[in-house]
């Protein structure tokens, strides 16, 4: 998705300079169950939260696959298909390979108009041609070269269950011979193995520096990738010296406050120390460079990590819970556009990793262990989504989740996407009551789900007979999806209930509502909680005078 940058925030460029996405990684000896574990948030103000399952098949010689652009559905052209492609649910194939992105943009001269792989063409065209990372990052070569880049600069999240890698890659510019051919078709691009032990993470901005030319174990990079640069005048300094992100995505102010300091508040909630990288995450010393990758102070759970998804900056000068922009109930969230202007100054605001134009995100489990991963998934916004498993092994999507059921343009009244939109909507408006009660919810089922719910699925699927394995997953998904979607149906009504009007109704001790003592279907009094002492302070500050009650 889009990065967001800073001028076109305050010039109201519309949508499209308002996507953004995140990604967070944990490799398996820093996850607690020795899992490797990575995260996206597909954020774009004009996608659907639903769930693309692509099952396996087999192409006679000649086949054609028609590439149409992911975010616009516009038709690029098409490439020859291969004879087999392995099944993909969601961004897991069958191979426990994953792989996530966030777009940076970097240098705008470098976008290849003739290219015909967009970026999410490349992630889906990868999941069903290679077994593992290191596969998809060939792949994901052979495919660049052969058929142009479409897309900007761009951050990928590629992992199994042994290793994990970021790849970051930017188009080579459009140059034309006489017979009206890209002469720099493809792409420049580097990829580093993040070590064993440790945590990384992107979030639309190029992060990746040195390039260790000499370590293919640990680094692998296009054969031009400085070559390149020098000659299109980006770098003139020794290969030693050459910084990939640093000629090709330089970093502003914009980079380091909405991108870098997602993947700082990370960092910041895992390993200590990373106080002395607070001014960089905040644009106001852009040389203090944060790590690539660090090390965390404790091994890392599922859940956890669903929890960092649902981060919004807590507890950092960057809490967007405290200043008056929260308004009377603290709510973490600023509408688009994030800048502004006021007597000739420039304002943002912050870009948290939980944001309300999420379509869809996941927590992907690559099991070495198992011979199947986990595919948590979720739709709209992390902080008032529930996950549910799927399986990289699943060959069905329940209803709720399925393509083509409904749209951002078309209401569903079966579409999880809606029902879970319609709570976040709700929440909105009183975010520390409403928002704090469907993050309980969300806490009781994915407690359950992500500890005693993963051991069963282990157990259902080896006690199942060898024919019915598969199909015991599938079957597990499909019901798990079911009673989640059922259980949000009845919280939607229920919060309707209980908060209407701005009120909290009363409640019994199993969770009742109470009744005025007379009648059963009059409520007692309700509770009429105040707003925060800072927005009665800024009111009394703004319109006093008028609302003061005379002595």
């Amino acid at each position: 998705m889009k990065r967001l940058f800073f001028a076109a925030l305050l010039c109201g460029l519309g949508a499209s300079a308002g996507m953004a996405c995140t990604n967070l990684i944990v490799t398996r000896g820093a996850s607690a169950d020795g899992s490797v574990m990575v995260t996206y948030a597909a954020d774009s103000h004009q996608l659907y939260g639903e769930l693309y399952y692509k099952p396996a098949a087999d192409y006679p010689a000649g086949t054609m696959m028609q590439i149409h652009d992911w975010d616009t559905g516009k038709y690029l052209g098409e490439i020859p298909q291969v004879a087999h492609t392995y099944s993909v649910i969601g961004n897991m194939n069958e191979h426990q390979l994953v792989i996530g992105e966030t777009t940076y943009g970097g240098r705008e001269e470098l976008m290849d108009t003739t290219g015909i792989i967009d970026y999410g063409s490349l992630i889906y065209i990868t999941l069903q041609r290679a077994r593992t990372a290191r596969e998809a990052i060939s792949v994901i070569d052979d495919l660049l070269q052969k058929y142009g880049y479409a897309s900007e600069g761009e951050s990928f999240t590629i992992a199994d269950p042994n290793e994990v890698w970021i790849m970051e890659m930017i188009g080579k510019s459009t140059k034309l011979d006489r017979k009206g051919n890209n002469v720099n078709r493809g792409a420049v691009w580097v990829a580093k193995r993040i070590p064993d032990g440790s945590i990384s993470a992107h979030a639309n901005q190029a992060r990746i520096t040195t390039i260790d030319f000499n370590d293919p174990e640990n680094c692998l990079y296009s054969k031009d990738v400085v070559k390149f640069a020098r000659e299109y005048g980006l770098f003139q300094g020794k290969d030693s010296e050459f910084s990939f992100c640093d000629v090709y995505a330089p970093l502003d102010f914009s980079g380091a406050r909405a991108c870098e300091a997602r993947v700082w508040s990370f960092f910041n909630r895992f390993s200590n120390g990373m106080d002395k990288y607070l001014d960089y995450a905040m644009g106001y010393d852009l040389e203090n460079h944060m790590p690539l990758y660090v090390t965390p102070d404790h091994k890392i759970t599922n859940k956890e990590l669903a929890d960092m998804m649902r981060d919004h900056y807590e507890g950092t000068p960057m809490d967007m819970t405290t200043d008056i922009g929260a308004g009377g109930s603290h709510l973490p969230y600023r509408w688009r556009p994030m800048g502004f202007e006021y007597e000739g100054k420039s304002y943002i605001n912050e870009r948290a990793i939980a944001t309300q134009q999420t379509g869809w995100w996941f927590v992907a489990q690559c099991r070495a262990d198992k011979p199947f991963g986990i595919f948590w998934f979720g739709v709209d916004d992390a902080a008032t989504s529930p996950l549910t498993p799927y399986f990289s092994l699943s060959k069905r999507v329940h209803p709720a989740y399925e393509e083509g059921n409904g749209s951002l343009l078309e209401y569903s009244e079966t579409s999880m996407y809606w029902l879970v939109s319609r709570i976040a909507q709700f929440s909105y408006l009183r975010y520390d009551k409403i928002g704090a009660e469907v993050r309980s919810v969300i806490d009781e089922w994915e407690n359950s789900m992500m500890s005693a719910g993963l051991k069963s699925f282990d157990d259902l699927y080896a006690g199942a007979p060898e024919e019915n394995k598969v199909w015991t997953l599938t079957s597990i998904a499909l019901a798990t999806s079911a009673v989640l979607f059922d259980k949000w149906q009845s919280l939607d009504k229920r919060l309707l209930v209980k908060y209407i009007d701005g009120n909290i109704k009363k409640q019994n001790p199993d969770g009742s509502f109470m009744n005025n003592g007379y009648d059963e279907r009059i409520p007692a009094s309700p509770i009429q909680e105040p707003y925060s002492d800072k927005w009665i302070e800024n009111v009394v500050r703004d319109n006093g005078k008028v609302l003061q009650v005379p002595e």
